[in-house]
């Protein structure tokens, strides 16, 4: 029997939010019914409302979400009702070509519930990233539920299910910084923040944020960095060297997702250092570097997906160093508003306003 729940509906491009009436079935095979207790307000979930990643509308936003499992389906035996979980969108299928090389982190072909949420009339939705949580309730595959400690507020952990782990994993998982190195991140939004975050967890010795606004810069000092640059006054690349003795950074993380930026990433690393790409391009953005630059500087440029994670290793660690005060996630928190504040928060993103908007139900 389906159930009848509120969520916040993107109808068309172009057109505001609906909160609506939607319909969402009993778990089948290997599905959880999850009952949403908080989701935070994602860049993605922008991009989705404005048409940026497809034209399957309607789209049931939210996606960065923590729930409490209320039913399972058959063949979901790791799960059970009352199960506190973090939402992920990295349900690991087990058979893929990354899968069977051991690489889970990389799956080609994750699980999503096999049954559609729908419109009372009928119409599909297609659930953001295969979620769907800005609802009071959502189906989802079962591999998608991460169980972690009960404990811990969902309004902060749930966080992880996206933007913050994305940004940790860019600094730890990909970039590979570890004790002495020194990082920098260009971008301090909420996921360039969240690097910022990783890289000071990892013991960096310098941590160095670099944006246009000053507010984010301050907003940067509170998860770890060290250093902090204003593009809009200095150099980027100059800025970064004359904090590193002159050599760059072991890893720069480009948390913007532009040429211009990267381009200051390549050249800010120091030789055979690392840029990890985490910010995400659009379709018609072209880049240009000298090739022999490429081959001269050495080092790594990498792709970050998700921040390589893996949720059912990284979530659970990242929620037990935030219950020990040595990750401050709750910081990322800067309102807490209903499912009929979606839009004003989209609005306050736009503008820069919030690290993260977080839907509390």
């Amino acid at each position: 029997m389906a159930t009848d729940v509120r969520a916040v509906v993107a109808t068309g491009k172009g057109k505001p939010v609906e909160v609506t009436t939607i319909r969402v079935p009993d778990p089948g095979p290997d599905e959880a019914l999850v009952r949403i207790q908080a989701c935070g307000v994602c860049h993605t979930d922008l991009h989705y409302h404005e048409g940026g990643i497809s034209d399957d509308f309607p789209f049931l936003l939210g996606h960065e979400a923590a729930g409490v499992v209320e039913a399972v389906g058959p063949g979901a035996s790791d799960l059970q009702a009352g199960d506190f979980v973090v939402l992920n969108w990295r349900a690991v299928c087990g058979v893929c070509r990354a899968c069977k090389r051991g690489r889970l982190e990389y799956c080609f072909d994750t699980n999503n519930a096999a049954q559609p949420m729908t419109l009372t009339d009928g119409t599909e939705l297609s659930p953001a990233l295969g979620i769907g949580a800005f609802a009071e309730k959502t189906l989802v595959h079962a591999g998608q539920c991460t169980k972690v400690d009960a404990s811990a507020a969902p309004d902060v952990v749930g966080l992880l299910g996206c933007g913050v782990m994305a940004g940790i994993g860019a600094a730890v998982n990909t970039g590979r910084a570890g004790p002495g190195d020194s990082v920098a991140v260009i971008g301090c939004g909420g996921v360039g923040s969240a690097s910022v975050a990783g890289a000071a967890m990892a013991g960096a010795r310098r941590v160095i944020a670099v944006d246009t606004d000053p507010k984010k810069l301050e907003w940067s000092r509170q998860f770890g960095a060290t250093h902090t640059i204003n593009a809009a006054e200095a150099d980027t690349v100059e800025a970064i060297r004359e904090v590193t003795d002159g050599y760059g950074a072991d890893v720069v993380v480009e948390a913007v997702g532009r040429p211009e930026t990267y381009e200051q990433a390549f050249y800010a690393r120091d030789l055979a250092g690392t840029v990890v790409l985490v910010g995400v391009p659009t379709p018609e953005m072209r880049l240009e570097l000298p090739f022999l630059d490429v081959f001269a500087r050495g080092g790594a440029l990498k792709s970050s997906w998700y921040g390589d994670c893996l949720p059912s290793r990284d979530f659970p660690m990242l929620v037990e160093l935030y219950q020990q005060g040595r990750l401050p996630l709750e910081k990322f928190v800067t309102e807490r508003i209903p499912l009929d504040g979606v839009g004003s928060a989209f609005d306050k993103m736009r503008r820069g306003d919030v690290l993260r908007s977080v839907v509390v139900l």
